[in-house]
């Protein structure tokens, strides 16, 4: 779950430096951090506990991933801010190369956390609820939460250019193409909550 965290907060930052268009989630977490005068970091955290809340009502499980994913993505994406040792993209080609190898750190990194099945992030969740609800394939539930809050961190001045339309358009088959590739059926997990995963650590350390 760490791993997949830290390549979920590597991957975020490889898009912002692409420097083409910030990826959908970046253009409104950037927008947002903007307009509120908080770290980029802080503003994931912020989004995630809000977002968290929602799907919690809508009947997902608040397991110890999500709250971790709440956290630690953006701890660790402040840290390779800080550290800054990925360069910003001096061409469009190169731009475009970083982006697309964003997005697939991203879906490796949402990949390694959801198969711990303690939970899944905020913003996974959204596209999860809208699987389990809809029915419709992964990929199109993702592209929909792409394209929303794309519009509304734009709305907010969010950097919004050829990358995004890119990623909007990417990300879908991105996590289509990683989960395939694994052969893994995100609908199918079944996630523990904060309370099986209590459950079993008390259970361990009896035995």
């Amino acid at each position: 779950m760490a791993i997949g965290l830290i390549l979920t907060a590597l991957g975020i930052i490889i898009t912002i430096k692409a420097n083409i268009g910030y990826a959908p989630w970046e253009v409104f977490h950037v927008g947002l951090s903007n307009t509120i005068g908080v770290s980029f970091g802080m503003t994931t955290i912020i989004v995630g506990i809000i977002i968290a809340i929602i799907v919690t009502l809508l009947g997902e499980k608040l397991g110890l991933g999500t709250i971790l994913s709440m956290v630690l993505t953006g701890v660790f994406a402040d840290i390779i801010l800080m550290i800054d040792f990925i360069p910003i993209a001096k061409s469009f080609v190169v731009g475009v190369i970083m982006l697309i190898a964003g997005l697939f750190i991203i879906s490796l990194g949402t990949y390694f956390y959801i198969k711990t099945a303690f939970g899944v992030g905020p913003r996974d969740n959204l596209m999860v609820v809208l699987a389990r609800k809809t029915k419709l394939p992964v990929g199109i539930c993702r592209f929909s939460v792409e394209f929303f809050v794309t519009v509304i961190g734009w709305l907010l001045g969010g950097m919004v250019g050829i990358g995004t339309i890119i990623s909007v358009i990417a990300i879908g088959f991105c996590i289509q193409i990683t989960f395939g590739l694994f052969k893994f059926d995100v609908t199918a997990v079944k996630h523990e909550d904060l309370g099986d995963t209590f459950k079993g650590l008390v259970g361990k350390s009896r035995k």
